[in-house]
């Protein structure tokens, strides 16, 4: 600005603006003197404004007992049948408004500020989720309930149950006896699901703590917060053997059965690196890795030209499973995020990333050296 003023002639202002990246109305209105402020002047009060004894005296009508429970509108009308005129029903509202007093009469209904479940599974037996989705019956509006315990890392249905009906004693029965047969310790698993009303009973909520697990849950209307036992479902009932309608209760199970054999054992998962959920869940999987890397060595050894894109790498399973995962950026700078991790919940789990991710390439390195 300096510059500008001291070498500026005739002409030259635009150009020289220019040069030091300042535009020319900023150049003219920095230069321009600053004007005197003016002075402050009292508000004048309407000549139609009540004056502070007659607002009293409409305060005292619309406070008393007679006219506490009605609106501005009919307390005008009433004390204009009774020739009487205090004011309009608008200065009412306002002088109301002024001492705090207009709100909705009706109850409103205040829902609560719910956090986003953040769960994470580096392991199987740490994440449960479950959840009931309706079977047809043999006539119409009569369904069968088929609730569902799906392990997070895995994605292996750890337990399964049709019953007629939705019932919180059910549900408790079902997960005390998965917890048993998988062998679940105290503070080593979180369970997931939705907010029905099974997931938020009484009795279940008493089984986690006599369990030592801990729960979580969705949040209203949010279908992404409980993905994985939604997809399944979807797998489940695209399969050709789900039929549009079962028999009878007994018809449900004996299909369940031998669906749910085919998804534990024999379906290809995905997201598993098309490895089987018994595989992952049961510690099958780095064994099967190892075997497809070998043939396909074995098959990049006879025909190498075949393999466009090099010699074949050692697949790895996905080291952590998430329900919502914050982004890379909020991991790293936010530390006060909330990170559910059920076997150390104290603590995040990015230092257990940290280390898996360093043993990560030792891990690659010793299968790639055993071939030899």
């Amino acid at each position: 600005m300096t510059a500008v003023t001291t070498v500026t002639t005739t002409g030259a202002t635009s150009a020289l603006c220019a040069s030091v990246g300042l535009a020319r109305a900023s150049f003219y209105r920095r230069r321009r003197p600053a004007e005197p402020p003016r002075p402050h002047r009292a508000r004048v009060a309407s000549p139609r404004a009540l004056d502070p004894g007659e607002r009293r005296a409409v305060l005292d009508v619309l406070h008393s007992e007679r006219f506490v429970d009605q609106s501005p509108a009919e307390v005008h009308a009433t004390l204009l049948e009774e020739q009487t005129y205090l004011c309009s029903p608008r200065t009412m509202y306002r002088l109301l408004a002024e001492a705090g007093e207009v709100r909705e009469r009706r109850d409103q209904a205040r829902h609560p500020a719910y956090v986003k479940p953040e769960l994470v599974a580096t392991a199987p037996n740490q994440i449960w989720s479950w959840d009931i989705t309706k079977l047809k019956g043999p006539v119409a509006y009569l369904y069968f309930s088929l609730y569902v315990i799906l392990d997070l890392f895995s994605r292996y249905v750890v337990g399964w149950m049709v019953a007629a009906h939705e019932s919180a004693q059910l549900a408790e029965r079902l997960i005390g006896a998965t917890a048993q047969k998988q062998g679940i310790t105290p503070h080593q698993l979180t369970i997931h699901a939705d907010r029905g009303a099974p997931m938020r009973s009484k009795l279940v909520a008493e089984l986690f703590t006599d369990l030592g697990i801990a729960a979580s849950h969705s949040r209203p209307r949010v279908s992404n917060d409980n993905p994985f036992s939604e997809a399944q479902f979807r797998t489940f009932k695209y399969r050709p053997e789900f039929p549009d309608r079962f028999g009878s209760i007994q018809d449900a199970r004996a299909i369940c059965q031998t669906l749910f054999g085919w998804y534990n054992d024999t379906h290809h998962h995905s997201g598993l690196q098309y490895l089987t959920p018994a595989d992952v869940h049961y510690g099958r999987a780095a064994a099967m890795l190892e075997v497809r890397y070998r043939t396909r060595l074995a098959a990049y050894a006879a025909h190498p030209e075949r393999f466009v894109q090099g010699p074949p790498r050692p697949e790895t399973l996905p080291e952590a499973v998430w329900i919502n995962a914050p982004t890379k950026t909020a991991r790293q700078d936010a530390p006060g995020t909330t990170i559910v991790t059920p076997d150390d919940p104290q603590h995040g789990v990015i230092e257990r990333l940290n280390i898996i991710e360093e043993n990560r390439s030792t891990v690659i390195a010793s299968s790639v050296a055993s071939l030899h």
